[in-house]
């Protein structure tokens, strides 16, 4: 697989009912190179009783990596709870304990573009070294990638970029016309999460629903999820990760490995019709 963009099992795409071993060792037997981790995932192996000094071995002795760490929310308030702002402290001591340089980021909340654009300023000034990821999802405060990069952009941060995630894209009504990354640098994009959607979308105002439970393997559904990754190609991004995030009850419900087996040689098959050199 790719060194420059390891192919990612990302957090929930195994769903949240599984030991951190068998999280490891699932994604290696199919094939991933990395694994994504959410705070709360990387929680739950604590809760295990695991130490970081038992996380690194378990990953050592599958010749595995964390490559994507998430998730930090509610950073545009005013007065963030004191869980967010643990849950933040987290995933820099995530970073810093998997050598992981971005952090993928969400906003629920709908506030301006300015406002929005100088919290993430201060929350890029807080993460230091690390690069801040925001992803556009369409039922979010940043519904689509324009809105996303008038943020990004307003921030005036250089560790500010996006992530680009294909269900997100095609259910905000996104086409593949290169037009929409023209004013975006190929460097501001830090990563991307592939996965597939059903032929109707939910009702918009149980969007999040769909996403959080029924999206599809890449190149299984009808969002044409190589379409998706040619326009990254052709756009020339070098995504630090491809994450693999596909949310499925139907999916986890047969078991990490299998869904860990089904979710590679999905994504193989997508990557090696249109951008093989990824695959290493």
């Amino acid at each position: 697989m790719s060194k420059k963009s390891p192919i990612t099992i990302s957090s929930w795409t195994l769903g949240d009912q599984c030991t951190f071993e068998e999280r490891v060792s699932a994604a290696k037997e199919a094939g991933f190179e990395g694994i994504g981790l959410r705070a709360e995932t990387y929680v739950d192996a604590l809760a295990e009783g695991l130490h970081d000094e038992d996380i690194l071995a378990i990953l050592d002795k599958y010749d595995m990596k964390v490559t994507e760490v998430e998730y930090i929310t509610m950073w545009a308030e005013d007065h963030r709870s004191y869980e967010q702002k643990y849950k933040e402290q987290i995933c820099f001591h995530m970073c810093d304990l998997f050598n992981v340089q971005h952090i993928n980021i969400g906003l629920m909340e709908k506030y301006s573009v300015e406002h929005t654009a100088q919290k993430l300023k201060e929350l890029c000034h807080r993460a230091g070294k690390y690069i801040i990821g925001v992803e556009p999802m369409p039922y979010s405060g940043i519904p689509d990638v324009k809105t996303g990069w008038a943020v990004v952009k307003g921030s005036g941060c250089d560790n500010a970029k996006l992530i680009l995630d294909s269900w997100h894209w095609i259910r905000a009504n996104q086409s593949y016309d290169p037009s929409y990354l023209a004013d975006i640098p190929a460097d501001k994009v830090i990563s991307i999460q592939i996965n597939d959607v059903q032929q109707h979308p939910y009702a918009p105002t149980i969007l999040r629903d769909e996403s959080m439970h029924d999206r599809m393997i890449p190149g299984t559904g009808y969002g044409d999820t190589a379409g998706f990754v040619k326009m990254i190609r052709d756009k020339g991004i070098e995504p630090k990760v491809c994450g693999v995030e596909v949310i499925s009850d139907v999916i986890v419900a047969k078991g990490v490995k299998e869904a860990a087996k089904e979710n590679f040689e999905g994504t193989k098959k997508v990557l090696e019709q249109v951008w093989p050199e990824i695959c290493g």
